[in-house]
């Protein structure tokens, strides 16, 4: 049996992904957090992008809260073709193309693999039919400029609403699955 791979994604109302950091913050609430949290639970390998890695890097291994201590602790891989080290604890630069090390990490035993922000990544791993699972917080907001998860293109990827919740600030937390 295969592991699941779960892609984890603040997005604005017209798809932007980008500097989520920018216009996220007024939305995120206790229940936010604890989707987040739920996420990160269900997860024993965090996959990343060199970006978002670096961004992470620079924050979570000097906060000391329930998130950081998910985020120090668990494993993290860093798809990167021009990072040669991972400094931050439990973390490792894949080696060699991503697509085949996701596919022989979906193999192995264990629990989900998440991805968070990475967003050339995420969009690498759809393309690749390795995603098995979208969770996308959809912001109640339009954010004028910045990248977009689903950038223009000839690729259709047909997903299934398999759950979705409203919070209280508007934000959706809507679950999507490969059609």
């Amino acid at each position: 049996m295969s592991r699941k791979l779960t892609v984890g994604q603040f997005i604005s109302l017209n798809g932007v992904v980008e500097a989520p950091e920018e216009w996220n913050f007024p939305y995120f609430n206790d229940e936010m957090g604890a989707a987040y949290g739920e996420m990160m639970a269900e997860a024993d390998t965090l996959l990343l992008g060199r970006v978002t890695y670096e961004s992470f890097a620079a924050v979570w291994p000097e906060q000391n809260d329930e998130m950081a201590d998910q985020l120090n602790g668990i494993r993290k891989l860093v798809a990167s073709t021009t990072l040669k080290e991972a400094g931050w604890q439990n973390s490792a630069v894949i080696d060699g193309d991503v697509v085949t090390a996701v596919k022989e990490l979906k193999e192995q035993p264990g629990k989900n693999i998440t991805v968070t922000g990475s967003i050339t990544l995420t969009q690498t791993l759809l393309r690749a039919g390795l995603v098995d699972e979208m969770r996308l917080l959809v912001h109640p907001i339009v954010v004028g400029t910045g990248r977009r998860l689903f950038p223009d293109g000839p690729t259709q990827v047909p997903l299934v609403l398999t759950r979705s919740v409203t919070f209280d600030t508007g934000v959706l937390d809507l679950t999507y699955q490969p059609a």
